[in-house]
């Protein structure tokens, strides 16, 4: 037996059909990727990781340049930005890091500006600050629950 199809009517409804439902099932298949990832990251790695804002200035110490108090001088500083101190060391080197994070601290607080800082292993050492609109305070609320 054969089907015929009229003059006017496509006899590939259901190719059409098929290939729209394959999409919608490819597109809310894409969507659920990340909510996957985030429900199985563990709980401890999630508190680990400080919630910051994209930089709106960076400052990077050079020889010759401005220093962090002077660098900042120089920024309009908002109230809600908070300066965050990066400070990364090798090896053996915790203690100098130590140091210098609170050097570069103590040359920010003159500027007003809220500060953070943060101290971790790296593979070179090295230090920069971040001018940011991010709050210490919610990442605090997030890293407590």
């Amino acid at each position: 037996m054969m089907l015929e199809t009229k003059p006017g009517q496509s006899g590939h409804g259901w190719q059409l059909l098929l290939a729209d439902l394959a999409l919608i099932l490819f597109l809310l298949t894409l969507t659920a990727l990340p909510n996957e990832d985030a429900a199985a990251a563990p709980l401890e790695q999630a508190v680990d990781v400080p919630a910051i804002a994209a930089s709106q200035a960076l400052f990077r110490p050079v020889a010759g340049g401005p220093s962090l108090r002077e660098w900042l001088t120089s920024q309009p500083l908002d109230p809600r930005a908070t300066l965050t101190i990066f400070v990364r060391y090798r090896g053996d080197e915790e203690a100098q890091a130590w140091q210098h994070a609170q050097q570069l601290a103590r040359e920010a607080t003159t500027s007003g500006a809220r500060i953070r800082t943060i101290v971790a292993p790296g593979e070179i050492s090295e230090s920069y600050a971040s001018l940011a609109f991010d709050d210490p305070q919610a990442s605090a609320e997030v890293a407590s629950r």
